[in-house]
């Protein structure tokens, strides 16, 4: 069962859109919370710079509608769904979250998944653009979203053998309170949860499943059904009586990395695949020294990113590094020249949209002003006339700045037009060549890491040769 919490996300006091969306989304996609970013999932942007994408967004939606971003504005949505204690796996619910944004957004926003394990309940953080992908509308909060939101994750739980909230406590009560505060997890609970923890450090093969259960605290007992005992505990707990993805068989599959069956007979899909990602740094991990199983884990992760790198530079034909460190740099250049131009055309925007609306206000109060001068600066018509005279004033100071003559209204609404076209083809051009610019950086820097490891065992060899030859002397 899931509880389900839909929390629009504003601009705080004394703070900006960019840093209150990276903000958001900088707390929901924390390691230590996603099991090292592994439970993240994105649709429409990449997981590392959701926040930029979000941004590039609204400021395209900005040039597309015309309007702007007010403070009271929704800039995304915070979705929170909490499951039930020991009743799905960290996996699973990741993909039912992302079921559950596509099936709200309809696939027309921008979002990003994020499953926390660091509390006893597995639960989801679904951020969502309120700007959709083509820029020209946004997400319509409706009367009764909350119902609509609860009704999709009710469906999905039921398609998925999951049980459902007969009767939904009121939305002022915390999933915690609807639980109850002082409730205790089974010990049947317990283990499902310590047996979807060692699963989750991608144990290689049954005996090692048990293995990381012993240093869990549970002990096996193996008979014709295996059973696992609590430390401490005397009752021995047949995993068959757990049912679902925690019998025996389903270990065995979910081991083998095959699509598991839930208790209702519908069929889990595998995980997508993952992009090329940096190598982790294993020998200065704390967590791989703390635990086995993430040690062993992070080894095979290792390894499959190395394999990627090295496809990817064997189709590419680049055959040194220094070619590959080239290729790198003239990705990473295309890109900064596509983000340099869209900045500038940004800021000229801004120019002449401030330019003409000082043009507007001249053409507005210039004959308050006329007469004014003509009152002899009259205190009397000024006291009268105080807001017009001071927007004239302020209007005079803004073409201080510009060079030559001023432009008429048509000829920046020409030029605004135009960057605006310009800016829509580079908006088009920069995700793609920032995710060719990251997977080139990402094959170099995983390549020379591999380069080094075998730079390093080469000189522990030779290091190695020299003392024998040493020894050998003084023998």
């Amino acid at each position: 069962m899931a509880t389900t919490r839909l929390i629009p996300v504003h601009v705080k006091t004394g703070s900006n859109t960019s840093s209150a969306v990276s903000g958001i989304i900088d707390y929901v996609e924390n390691p230590e919370k996603t099991e090292d970013g592994r439970l993240i999932t994105a649709y429409e942007c990449d997981p590392k710079y959701a926040d930029e994408d979000f941004m590039i967004a609204k400021e395209e939606y900005l040039i597309v509608t015309g309007r702007e971003q007010g403070r009271r504005d929704i800039i995304a949505y915070h979705l929170r769904q909490s499951f039930k204690p020991g009743e799905i796996t960290p996996e699973e619910a990741n993909r039912i979250g992302c079921e559950l944004a596509m099936r709200l957004t309809k696939g027309n926003h921008q979002f990003v998944v994020c499953t926390h394990t660091d509390k006893r309940h597995i639960h989801n953080h679904i951020i969502f653009n309120s700007t959709n992908i083509s820029c020209d509308r946004k997400f319509k909060n409706f009367f009764n979203s909350s119902k609509a939101i609860r009704r999709i994750s009710d469906t999905l739980c039921v398609e998925n053998g999951l049980s459902v909230v007969e009767n939904p406590a009121n939305k002022s009560v915390t999933y915690d309170k609807w639980l109850g505060d002082n409730r205790k997890l089974s010990q049947r609970d317990k283990l499902r949860g310590a047996i979807d923890f060692a699963l989750n450090k991608k144990p290689k093969d049954f005996d090692a499943f048990v293995d990381m259960m012993k240093d869990i605290g549970y002990k096996a007992k193996r008979g014709k059904h295996i059973a696992f005992i609590a430390e401490g505990g005397e009752i021995a707990m047949r995993c068959d009586t757990l049912k679902g993805n925690h019998t025996e068989q389903a270990i065995r599959d979910r081991i083998a990395g095959k699509a598991i069956t839930g208790s209702s007979g519908g069929h889990i899909a595998d995980a997508p695949a993952s992009r090329l990602q940096f190598l982790i740094d294993i020998e200065n991990s704390v967590k791989a020294k703390n635990s086995p199983g993430y040690e062993r884990w992070a080894k095979v992760f290792n390894l499959k990113q190395m394999a990627q790198s090295v496809l990817l530079v064997q189709e590419s034909g680049a055959d040194s590094f220094e070619n590959l460190s080239e290729k790198a740099s003239q990705e990473s250049a295309k890109f900064h020249v596509i983000k340099d131009k869209i900045a500038a055309n940004k800021t000229r925007m801004g120019e002449i949209s401030r330019l003409q609306k000082s043009i507007g206000t001249y053409s507005r109060t210039r004959d308050v002003y006329v007469e004014y001068r003509k009152a002899g600066y009259s205190k009397k018509f000024y006291n009268e006339h105080a807001e017009e005279i001071e927007l004239h004033k302020s209007a005079k100071e803004a073409f201080s700045s510009v060079n030559g003559k001023l432009p008429t209204i048509a000829e920046l609404k020409k030029e605004y037009a135009a960057l605006s076209a310009e800016s829509k083809i580079l908006y088009q051009e920069y995700r793609p060549a920032r995710e060719t610019m990251i997977k080139w950086l990402t094959a170099k820097s995983n390549i020379e890491r591999i380069l080094d490891a075998k730079h390093t065992d080469k000189n522990k060899v030779g290091e190695r040769s020299e003392q024998t030859a040493a020894d050998a002397k003084r023998l």
